[in-house]
């Protein structure tokens, strides 16, 4: 790809905002990557190659997309900002990418693989996602159990570490375990904010995700496990027996919780940062089992 005319660079950047006369949309949270160093780097940590078929979401003027295309078979855009659509299709005009006009969050994105990406064998997702909304658009994307083998993202860095941390560390929470229970977690890299037009207030870390074939732990209800997870980080200082009480009152008494967590071997004084998954599926497979014996 010639460098100088690339869409990622500051001033090819510059030159297509003034000619669609474009001005950034704050509620958008729109910043575009302005270093062709940083968008190489992303494609190259996503994996991607001459049989992916890749979803990208938030486009924007098409640096990253066109990165992507160069690599891939084929490239899925969803974009919001209807504006931002004649300043796609004039600087994608050449390269195999289809621009959908649509909420991310409302998309059936199924539908449009199934309709675009059908014959790619291998389907990612690549984005650099607007901050503000990045988490419902991540579990979206998990929840929605779509055909993919990774995520790779740019988000805030401080999100990436906490989807990505470790028990008994200070970014470890419910986000965590919600996105490691379907993918394994890595941050591959950081950005400064200096890359980006308009620069944010962060600095920035792709995040990789991979795909699990099945969750690394087996929970007797998803949704009870997801909710348990919640209400143990409910306030993080307090201990599990507290927050699980607080939790579940009216279904079931302190010490009920108590023997619960006893007898799914965990102490009842512990925090909800110093568990592992695994324990936290044994919690709620025990608590299932109470609650049914309750009914």
């Amino acid at each position: 790809m010639d460098s100088e005319r690339a869409i990622g660079t500051p001033s090819k950047t510059k030159e297509v905002l003034q000619k669609h006369g474009f001005s950034f949309k704050k509620s958008l949270g729109q910043n575009f990557i302005v270093d062709s160093n940083i968008l190489e780097n992303i494609v190259d940590k996503a994996g991607v190659h001459s049989n992916s078929g890749v979803i990208e979401i938030g486009p924007g003027i098409g640096a990253l997309t066109e990165h992507l295309a160069k690599k891939a078979k084929k490239v899925l855009a969803f974009e919001i900002d209807q504006r931002l659509l004649p300043i796609l299709e004039d600087s994608l005009k050449d390269y195999p990418v289809q621009i959908i006009h649509q909420d991310i969050l409302k998309a059936d994105v199924q539908k449009e693989i199934n309709t675009y990406l059908s014959e790619c064998k291998d389907l990612k997702i690549v984005a650099n996602l607007p901050y503000y909304i990045t988490t419902p658009i991540l579990m979206k994307l998990l929840m929605d159990k779509l055909p993919v083998s990774s995520i790779t993202v740019m988000i805030q860095k401080e999100v990436a570490e906490r989807m990505a941390a470790k028990p008994n560390t200070k970014a470890y929470g419910s986000l965590s375990i919600a996105v490691q229970y379907y993918t394994e977690a890595k941050v591959v890299m950081t950005v400064p904010k200096t890359v980006f037009v308009p620069p944010p207030n962060v600095d920035s870390s792709i995040l990789h995700l991979t795909l699990r074939k099945q969750p690394p732990v087996e929970v007797a209800d998803e949704e009870l496990f997801f909710e348990l997870v919640k209400a143990s980080f409910a306030q993080r200082r307090k201990t599990l027996n507290n927050n699980l009480s607080n939790h579940f009152k009216g279904k079931l008494e302190k010490d009920k919780i108590q023997e619960i967590l006893k007898k799914a071997q965990v102490d009842p004084t512990r925090r909800g940062e110093s568990l592992t998954m695994k324990e936290f599926a044994n919690v709620t497979n025990t608590l299932k089992e109470t609650l049914e014996q309750n009914n």
